[in-house]
């Protein structure tokens, strides 16, 4: 699928996707897709290097959720992408995540067919899972936007 520079497109998990196996019922999926030639890692690496502007709302939220208990770093990992443990990886996808208290959460960066994609799965434990993942969500597309925006620049500059 062509896209047009930096445009950022909605599409439903891409097929074969690691990801796949974690879905069912009523989970929060959803999938952002740019135009890019980036190796996976690369497209990773550049995700989860937040902008200040996200940087602060994370921030924001780890001062709000603090007094509940939700893991701020994450759990200790040997191979992390920001605060997120890497659950597995291929030669054109990485999964990362973990489980919390309140839901659990994985996301999925794939490269493929000069297609980059961030795809982010949620599963609710209890309802204060579900209130959070409703407060956030806002934030969690304009950041996932953003982030897969950034990629595609970042593949202007980058040979293939």
């Amino acid at each position: 699928m062509k896209r047009s520079l930096h445009s950022v497109e909605k599409i439903p998990l891409p097929m074969g996707s690691l990801l796949e196996q974690y879905v069912m019922g009523e989970d929060f999926l959803d999938s952002y897709a740019v135009s890019a030639h980036v190796p996976v890692r690369q497209a990773a690496e550049e995700i989860v290097r937040f902008p200040g502007w996200a940087r602060l709302l994370v921030g924001l939220r780890n001062v709000l959720t603090a007094p509940f208990g939700l893991s701020a770093n994450g759990p200790e990992a040997p191979d992390k992408l920001g605060v997120f443990p890497v659950e597995a990886e291929t030669s054109d996808e990485i999964i990362a995540g973990f489980d919390d208290r309140h839901l659990n959460f994985r996301v999925s960066v794939l490269s493929r067919d000069g297609s980059v994609t961030l795809s982010t799965w949620v599963r609710p434990h209890n309802a204060a899972g579900r209130l959070y993942l409703c407060a956030i969500l806002p934030f969690h597309i304009a950041i996932a936007r953003d982030a897969v925006r950034r990629v595609a620049r970042m593949a202007d500059v980058t040979p293939p």
